[in-house]
């Protein structure tokens, strides 16, 4: 069961256990109602309390769901349901409490968190606003200015601050947000802290000057989004609505428009190409490397030690017969590394291998004939391509296995460094290059074509691998979804069609 009821005493626990974030799917939150309907119907509960079990309270929305059809109950249903629970509804949270998670906290009528939580409302990264009652009761809690930063940020705010403008009602040093909830809802009882509810608070007052300036600040930082000024026009609704229900409608009215906004489609398939860019297709059960030497000096390689015990790997300076991957500072010649050890290259994005060495390597390659390679071409198996920008490096297979390039995409993951796997000639070399030589007001264009060559010629696993990478590390506008899935839009659909084709066959 994805959320259960059961009692402590005279206070009702509704736990919801959908591993690993407890995202809101279908059955979450059918499981909630059916728990709610149990607490209420529950003649020795006089409290309820609202959890989650692991590592955080609700993080969001479910995104197996997105992009198919809603199913009953919608979340706005289920929060308003919540909020006119005829008993104390206590929300004890810890970890995140995010998007739609916040938005059913915000329902309930006291909140209580552990010192170490964190809550916002980040669904404007995606393109949208929060649509089960959000804009509508955030700042009916933080007043106009606090709501409008947090929302059309979607920053995580840390719990010391939800707490001091209004979000949160108290912070908990329970050990455990069970113990948390329940000591709040015994006060509550007690009548030693007071509930309120959300829905029933008066709007707040409007604030002419804080619209005009978040407005000013979005003309002047993201003129080109839409979803930001929507959100806007949510709280000023928030503001100006009769009711709670006008709000409502007003706020829902405005997430479709953004749902239906090209923006929408754009980033969410951003968010879906950013999940596991590090995977390579086909490969199972890769092990990390555990034994890695760290080649010459490199600004990487300090952050990489910081993260390597926690990560249980062992950095050396030198190789030795141990060593299963070398890490090696450009100008640092791969013959250093011993020859049981998969050698990995660090190579600045200004500085890339020519496709006629590239071609060359791959030729020699192909005829078995590595060890007559002319010493001036790049000889490690794998390159780290490191991105001036963003959060992605890319991890070019040049003549490793497919297995060799999973595990040091495993590991330099472990480490906490971030990266796209693609293949030889790669693709952010190939990006940058077409970038440089683009005239200044033809850059986008220079990207999305050579976008659909990289995918004809097989240099990325995923086509959405490029997309990841021309907005991370070429600042490919990040609403639009990444130059190669505009590329794709753009053609006609015979060319799409062929294009799909030729790459099912690489």
């Amino acid at each position: 069961m994805s959320v259960h009821y059961q009692r402590h005493g005279e206070v009702g626990v509704i736990s919801i256990a959908n591993p690993p974030v407890n995202a809101l799917s279908q059955a979450v939150r059918r499981g909630l109602l059916d728990a709610l309907q149990e607490g209420i119907a529950d003649q020795q509960a006089q409290a309820l309390v609202v959890m989650a079990e692991g590592r955080t309270f609700i993080a969001g929305a479910d995104i197996r769901e997105f992009g198919k059809p809603p199913q009953a109950p919608l979340l706005p249903d289920v929060i308003s349901q919540l909020e006119a629970c005829p008993k104390p509804l206590v929300a004890s949270l810890h970890g995140t409490a995010l998007g739609g998670g916040l938005e059913v906290a915000l329902g309930c009528h006291y909140r209580v968190a552990l010192a170490s939580t964190r809550v916002g409302l980040p669904e404007v990264k995606l393109g949208l606003l929060p649509g089960a009652g959000g804009t509508q009761r955030l700042p009916r809690l933080t007043g106009v200015k606090n709501a409008l930063d947090i929302i059309t940020s979607g920053r995580f705010v840390e719990a010391t601050e939800a707490h001091a403008i209004g979000i949160l009602d108290a912070i908990s040093d329970a050990a455990t947000p069970l113990e948390a909830g329940l000591a709040a809802a015994r006060a509550v009882l007690a009548g030693e802290q007071t509930t309120r509810i959300t829905g029933q608070l008066p709007a707040p007052d409007a604030d002419p000057q804080a619209m005009a300036t978040m407005r000013a600040q979005l003309e002047s930082s993201v003129p080109e989004l839409f979803s930001p000024f929507r959100i806007v026009e949510a709280i000023d609704a928030c503001t100006q609505a009769a009711s709670l229900e006008e709000g409502l409608r007003q706020e829902r009215a405005l997430f479709l428009a953004c749902m239906d906004s090209p923006q929408r489609a754009g980033l969410i398939h951003l968010f879906f190409a950013a999940r596991n860019p590090h995977l390579v297709p086909g490969v199972e059960n890769a092990a990390l490397f555990t034994q890695l030497a760290l080649i010459g000096e490199h600004p990487l390689f300090d952050t990489l030690q910081q993260a390597a015990q926690r990560a249980g790997i062992t950095l050396t300076p030198t190789a030795d017969a141990n060593t299963e991957l070398c890490l090696l500072a450009p100008g640092v010649d791969a013959s250093t590394c011993p020859g049981q050890a998969v050698t990995l290259a660090l190579r600045p994005l200004t500085a890339p291998i020519s496709a006629a060495l590239d071609a060359a390597i791959d030729a020699a390659i192909d005829k078995d004939i590595d060890e007559h390679i002319d010493t001036d071409l790049p000889s490690a198996s794998l390159s780290l391509v490191l991105a001036e920008h963003g959060a992605f490096h890319e991890l070019v297979n040049h003549h490793a296995s497919a297995l060799d390039q999973q595990r040091a995409a495993l590991t330099l993951k472990a480490l906490r460094a971030n990266v796209v796997v693609t293949r030889s000639p790669g693709v952010l070399s190939t990006l940058h290059d077409a970038a440089a030589q683009a005239p200044a007001q033809g850059t986008q264009t220079a990207l999305e074509q050579t976008s659909l060559a990289l995918a004809q010629q097989g240099a990325c696993y995923r086509e959405s691998d490029i997309d990841l990478l021309s907005v991370e590390a070429m600042g490919y506008p990040r609403h639009s979804g990444g130059a190669h899935r505009q590329a794709t839009l753009a053609q006609p659909a015979s060319d799409t069609s062929s294009t799909t084709a030729r790459n099912a066959h690489s």
